[in-house]
């Protein structure tokens, strides 16, 4: 039987999708329609990203899972009409991105490179930046980006520590869990990365309490949701010097207002939520063969579970 995959998702990435789905599919064994029109009761899976189109699922009715194209499932995980079982996007690609950006910027910060690449000084001054294991950073978020991430600086000789909602074992990590534990962990980070989920007990967790934890004088990279942080605080800890500098990734609203003062203050770096991205070929392969799985009776990797949030 042919299986009947929608796609639905912005329009800007359906070019991505339309050659590597198919071609992922193939190589899978896998005999799909990928459409973007159907009508609901024909649909067997929902390949989706978030858009203005699809905003009730109550008519698919012969839909087995709904299958995101994004590793943020905020957006779609409240749905009170989505009653199909819903698996969040755990990329390959996606992850050696974020780790890429993550091991880049703390490196950035680690040896200081803003002070010779911007002539912050003009002075002759030879002091060497400490070794990486003399650097403490800390990761709060411990999924699949959090945990690769964590994983590449340790790599790197880094002294990092992790925090998640749940403990966790990692090996070369120091992993705490809990209020308790966030506070440890945020006051041993002299480079501080964000890599949470957003929800309701993650929003606003930098805020001007939690700020007063960290060293004087860390850093910030937050590449995970711009809700992780009050914005108004952060601007004061840059303002009185308890926070070094932040490289900000993701904001509330996007694309970030102009004359938002994150774009000329000094002590904040603007990337344009560029820190990762989904890549069409190795996110195909994730979606085949969680098909593959739904038409095996195999259980869906990376379901969601809706009571936490992701």
């Amino acid at each position: 039987m042919t299986l009947t995959l929608l796609f639905s998702a912005p329009d800007r990435i359906w070019p991505l999708y339309e050659a590597a789905l198919p071609r992922a599919l193939q190589q899978a064994g896998i005999d799909a329609r990928l459409t973007r029109e159907a009508a609901p009761e024909d649909v067997d899976y929902i390949i989706y990203a978030p858009n203005e189109t699809l905003r009730d699922f109550s008519p698919f009715t012969r839909v087995k899972a709904v299958l995101s194209l994004w590793a943020g499932v905020e957006k779609i995980a409240p749905n009170p009409t989505l009653t199909q079982p819903l698996c969040r996007m755990v990329d390959p690609g996606l992850a050696l991105g974020m780790r890429d950006y993550v091991t880049g910027h703390v490196m950035r910060y680690h040896l200081g490179m803003d002070r010779y690449i911007l002539g912050l000084d003009g002075a002759w001054d030879q002091t060497a930046p400490p070794l990486a294991r003399d650097r403490a950073v800390t990761v709060l978020g411990l999924g699949a980006l959090g945990k690769t991430c964590a994983l590449a600086l340790a790599e790197l000789g880094f002294d990092v520590t992790g925090w998640s909602r749940k403990l966790k074992e990692i090996d070369g990590i120091t992993c705490l869990a809990g209020p308790e534990g966030l506070q440890s962990a945020l006051s041993t980070a002299e480079i501080l990365v964000l890599l949470l989920p957003d929800t309701s007990q993650t929003q606003g967790i930098l805020n001007a309490d939690s700020l007063k934890h960290l060293p004087e004088g860390a850093r910030i990279v937050n590449p995970g949701r711009g809700t992780l942080i009050d914005d108004d605080a952060l601007l004061a800890a840059l303002d009185s010097g308890q926070v070094g500098h932040a490289t900000l990734d993701v904001f509330r609203i996007e694309p970030l207002p102009e004359g938002h003062p994150y774009w000329s203050h000094p002590k904040v770096t603007v990337t344009p939520h560029i820190a990762a991205e989904t890549r069409e070929d190795t996110a195909s392969e994730v979606i085949a063969e969680n098909i593959r799985r739904g038409e095996t009776g195999l259980p869906f990797l990376h379901l969601v579970d809706r009571s936490a949030g992701y």
